[in-house]
């Protein structure tokens, strides 16, 4: 999440009752996720697990629960309790604002863009030129839409992340991280009935240019999707993936969180892709393999019942 303008250290540091050590002149320039952070931004970090991670990240100032060092450029707000100092920081800087319009006022359309009845543009939004949102999608807050993109009925693009923060003990409940980021559709994609399509928890979840979708498919926050894909019906992705330009999924196929499917990659109908892969081929399975050598396999699996039969044959005789 940008901020409309910088915001300096100390005013955050009095919000969130954080004690500021390190570079206490400076100025956030917004809040993210770990995964995405940039400089200038505020991120914040809760578990011993990720503190390195963190205090050596593209983020210029972090939240955390204990003093560590860090580089002598950048600066700490210690808190008790990171997650809730940013969850006050968001709800302060990006509150929920409800809409009492189905265009809201902050939304902008472009010429020749037609809005069928009982869809929904929520707070703002902006959607570009001769687009065509079909009946009943709902467009949720701070979502970026270019030209020419169609968008079929019942869709809900910029719906909140599932993204939950529980602790070590088993008997806590899971806590919502509350969503501020966005959805950014470039031109000429498509997009099917019924697709969803969540919102980043503090960046943008990116659909490129020209990508094709059936229905039914799933979209999770932060995920960064290429140019010119192509999903078939009921294809889901977790969250913070990357699915480079070019790629192929068809239906049914599963995508683990944070991992990338390398450019022009295909991935057959109903696998789960669990790891990284590389771009340029064509995989199939869950988890995936080289779909030529996958179906090598399903072939010999198939002549076991007459392998079988072969051996204890021998054994018998």
């Amino acid at each position: 999440m940008r901020f409309s303008a910088p915001v300096p250290l100390q005013e955050l540091a009095r919000l969130i009752k954080a004690n500021l050590i390190g570079n206490t002149q400076a100025s956030a320039t917004g809040i993210n996720e770990l995964n995405r952070v940039e400089k200038g931004d505020l991120a914040f970090v809760d578990h011993p697990k990720y503190y390195e991670k963190c205090i050596n990240s593209a983020a210029s100032f972090i939240i955390i629960n204990k003093k560590l060092d860090f580089p002598k450029e950048k600066a700490l707000l210690i808190v008790e309790n990171p997650f809730e100092a940013y969850l006050a920081i968001v709800d302060h800087y990006r509150p929920f604002r409800p809409s009492t319009k189905m265009i809201s006022d902050t939304s902008t359309i472009g010429e020749g863009t037609v809005i069928m009845p009982n869809s929904y543009i929520g707070n703002h939004v902006t959607i570009g030129k001769n687009c065509i949102i079909h009946p009943n999608t709902t467009i949720l807050d701070y979502t970026s839409i270019g030209d020419r993109v169609v968008i079929q009925s019942g869709t809900v693009i910029g719906s909140d992340a599932f993204y939950y923060n529980k602790k070590t003990d088993r008997k806590s409940h899971y806590k919502k991280m509350t969503s501020c980021g966005g959805v950014n559709i470039q031109d000429d994609v498509e997009i099917g009935a019924g697709c969803t399509i969540d919102r980043g928890v503090t960046s943008d979840t990116l659909i490129g240019a020209g990508t094709k979708m059936d229905n039914l498919v799933h979209i999770g926050h932060d995920t960064l999707i290429g140019s010119n894909c192509l999903f078939a019906a009921q294809v889901g992705i977790a969250g913070a993936t990357t699915i480079e330009d070019n790629v192929i999924l068809w239906g049914q196929v599963g995508v683990s969180k944070t991992l990338t499917i390398g450019e022009g990659a295909t991935v057959y109908a109903q696998s789960g892709v669990k790891d990284s892969i590389a771009g340029k081929k064509v995989y199939f399975g869950s988890p995936v393999e080289d779909a030529r050598e996958k179906m090598k396999e399903l072939v010999w699996i198939k002549r076991i019942p007459e392998l079988w039969e072969k051996v204890m044959g021998r054994k018998n005789q």
